[in-house]
């Protein structure tokens, strides 16, 4: 045993001191290659600098200086791993693990803070080509200014001053548009033939972004007209659907509701512009698909209605009348026995007397009517079932001798055949309201 205890320490050794091996190629790797990445982010920080100005890489500097401080430290902890004081295991593999750590957080920050950077400079690097293509795309979309405004005037023929706010521009707008392209790369190259770069970049910018305005706008006016064309062949097609929808609800013109949203659609077919005026597709549809799908709605509710006659007046007044007698009858059965009523039947009853409250205001209109009659037809099932709980917590609250019989007993008690009441007769019927007296603490005084 003693030898198989020794193997096995010898081997847990060797797999440790070949991971210390491991961790310390690690460690050097690692810090020749974040220090080689500090080098190489310093040749790009001054090519940026150049390039872009100091604001927009003061972040990457930062960041190289902070890198720069945390890998002195992890050059420190590579010389105390070979001065001439020996080290233990455990001191070599703390101080390799934090250089591994120091060097990839070195690595983590560089990345964040180059990253934002590249495209910039590539765009620089790239901003001859880019000045000539913003030329180009300016030629083009100028040559596309008179077919623009031939579309703006086709558009002012046939869509109102409301339609048209949509797109709120004029052809004269999009060429000062056009203007202004050219003139930031102009300015852009000025200012980059004079060293301004910082100045060059952000006149470059502002050139890419007008371009990119003015071909929204542009195109803007052709997608309007599309989308005005296909509001107005859906209108035909609401219109054609909504004179059929009024035949149809002709039947069901007796209804209220149907005879108001009839009127509204009517009304709204109306306020359409007629022949070659100009008018708002967009606004129209909107309005008449709304009183289209309000007469749609009318009309589903009166077939309902009529598959499911309302109920009258009288009708619900009866269910009423039937509700309040239950409730009477009930609030006699609790207030006679307050001490024996449990929560239960207390709570069933405190319902029933709230809905009851909600019952009137429904009653008298058509759309409320029949939740009128539903309510009071549960006003009646919570107070029966106030009736059964406050019975049943009646009967289990009486002696198990009593039967509730004449003379209170099965037999002749030792007190004169009164169950052994010291009240008599009467014990049974005040029962309850001695419940109540206990329940309120007024016992002790009444019988003082």
């Amino acid at each position: 045993m003693a030898g198989f205890w020794g193997r096995r320490d010898r081997e847990e050794e060797a797999r440790l001191a070949a991971a210390d091996s491991g961790l310390a190629l690690r460690a050097r790797t690692a810090l020749v290659t974040a220090d080689e990445r500090i080098r190489v982010t310093q040749d790009e920080l001054a090519f940026a600098v150049a390039e872009l100005g100091e604001p927009a890489t003061a972040e990457l500097r930062v960041g190289l200086e902070a890198v720069r401080e945390h890998l002195t430290e992890a050059f420190q902890l590579h010389q105390l791993n070979h001065d001439e004081i020996p080290d233990t295991a455990e001191e070599l593999r703390t101080r390799n693990a934090r250089i591994v750590q120091l060097c990839e957080w070195a690595e983590e920050v560089l990345d964040e803070r180059t990253e934002p950077l590249k495209a910039k400079i590539e765009r620089v690097r790239a901003a001859p080509q880019l000045l000539a293509g913003i030329r180009r795309e300016t030629a083009e979309l100028q040559q596309r200014l008179p077919q623009m405004r031939e579309t703006i005037a086709r558009l002012q023929r046939h869509y109102s001053e409301a339609a048209l706010q949509r797109v709120r521009i004029t052809a004269d707008e999009a060429e000062r548009v056009l203007e202004f392209a050219l003139h930031s790369a102009d300015v852009a190259e000025r200012r980059r033939a004079a060293g301004r770069n910082e100045e060059a970049n952000l006149a470059l910018e502002t050139a890419i972004e007008t371009v990119r305005r003015a071909d929204a706008i542009i195109d803007g006016v052709d997608e309007f007209e599309i989308e005005a064309m296909r509001a107005q062949s859906t209108l035909a097609e609401v219109i054609a659907d909504s004179r059929g929808d009024l035949i149809a609800a002709a039947g069901l013109s007796g209804s209220p509701p149907v005879a108001e949203a009839m009127r509204g659609l009517e009304a709204a077919l109306g306020r359409l512009a007629s022949g070659g005026a100009a008018s708002d597709p967009f606004a129209d549809l909107a309005a008449l698909s709304g009183a289209n799908a309000a007469l749609d709605e009318a009309v589903a509710r009166a077939r309902e209605r009529a598959a499911r006659p309302l109920p009258s007046i009288e009708h619900v007044r009866h269910d009423l009348a039937a509700a309040d007698r239950a409730l009477g009858v009930a609030s006699g059965l609790i207030n006679g026995h307050r001490g024996w009523i449990g929560a239960d039947a207390r709570t069933r009853f405190a319902e029933a007397q709230r809905i009851r409250t909600e019952i009137e205001p429904l009653i008298p209109s058509e759309e409320t009517r029949e939740e009128a009659q539903q309510l009071a037809r549960r006003v009646a099932q919570l107070a029966g079932e106030a009736v059964q709980l406050a019975q049943r917590d009646i009967d289990s609250s009486r002696p198990d001798d009593d039967d509730w019989g004449p003379r209170g007993g099965r037999g002749d008690g030792p007190r004169g055949g009164r169950g052994g009441s010291p009240l008599g007769d009467s014990g049974n019927i005040l029962g309850p309201v001695l419940g109540g007296v206990i329940l309120g603490g007024l016992l002790g005084e009444i019988f003082d």
